[in-house]
């Protein structure tokens, strides 16, 4: 579904990323971990079509993207859920929803997927007629997977989805996002929480200060030196 190759990322003369490579699988879902600083959001930024990228390639079922601005991106089928939700506090909880349907195929059919919306989280049913605003950080978390998920995306980028949130809404965020992923969407996973991100994934990759220095499934990444040394602090 996503194949990342040589990629580099710029901001003026600084390099934040450098020759990435990285794979996720149809209906795969893959984690990104790393420090603070090592260049994860840029990576997601870069895939998504928000940053342009330096050099490489970026490919989404097989079309390269990597020259696409965002909107053209999300036509392929990829959908961002960024760091810090970014909600629209003014409009209600429908209408944030209805923006994510944008795209021509998800407006046709929105209320099916709206109502798919309100199965996962029926907190955003009950709260549908508020402002956005006004809810909580975990229902404004619900409510930016919610509106990522109305454009009926094929691929899922997902940017540090727990930031902030009590545990128990962590659980119940991830919970919705392996339910996601269980329909065939892909997904991946820009996660703080190492154990969180290696428990929710299959695979993963680690990012070093803009270069990936380890990767394998979540068991091996798990026992390796760089997470353990570098990530965890063991």
């Amino acid at each position: 579904m996503l194949e990342v190759r040589g990629v580099d990322a710029r901001y003026g003369d600084a390099q934040a990323l450098w020759d990435v490579a990285l794979d996720v699988g149809a209906a795969e879902t893959v984690c990104i971990v790393g420090p603070n600083g090592a260049g994860k959001t840029t990576l997601v930024q870069t895939i998504a079509g928000l940053h342009r990228a330096a050099a490489g390639t970026i490919t989404v079922a097989g079309v390269d993207v990597a020259t696409l601005p965002g909107h053209r991106v999300c036509d392929h089928g990829v959908a961002t859920v960024p760091e810090g939700r970014r909600v629209f506090g003014h409009m209600s909880v429908r209408d944030n929803l209805l923006l994510g349907a944008y795209r021509r195929p998800a407006r046709a059919v929105h209320r099916e997927t709206e109502a798919r919306v309100y199965e996962l989280f029926p907190r955003l049913k009950e709260r549908s007629g508020q402002q956005a605003g006004s809810l909580s950080g975990g229902e404004q978390q619900m409510l930016a997977l919610g509106r990522a998920l109305m454009a009926l995306p094929r691929l899922l980028l997902l940017d540090e989805p727990s930031l902030g949130l009590a545990p128990v809404i962590v659980d119940e965020v991830f919970d919705a996002i392996a339910a996601v992923n269980a329909t065939g969407v892909s997904v991946l996973l820009v996660e703080q929480d190492v154990e969180r991100a290696l428990s929710a994934a299959s695979r993963g990759y680690l990012l070093i200060e803009g270069r990936i220095v380890a990767s394998g499934t979540t068991s091996e990444l798990r026992s390796s030196a760089d997470v353990r040394e570098r990530v965890l602090g063991m």
